[in-house]
């Protein structure tokens, strides 16, 4: 079995002039695609930038971005 965390979800503009935030349960392998899902983003192509600490989604045109961050104790 594998284990599994949870990852934190910011979605916002490109400015931050807002945020929408989300938690999801995922294994690290499961976790973009279940991140995609949750905030509506499911099919949309998206830029992927690994940010050392969180993924950075852009999907493509829009002004807007994802950051998934795991759950640190």
């Amino acid at each position: 079995m594998t284990a599994t965390s949870f990852y934190y979800i910011e979605v916002s503009d490109l400015a931050n002039t807002w945020i929408e935030k989300f938690c999801i349960e995922a294994t690290e392998a499961t976790a973009v695609r279940r991140a995609k899902n949750e905030i509506g983003w499911n099919g949309l192509r998206c830029n992927r930038y690994d940010r050392g600490d969180a993924i950075e989604l852009r999907p493509r045109g829009q002004n807007r971005k994802a950051l998934i961050q795991r759950e640190t104790a």
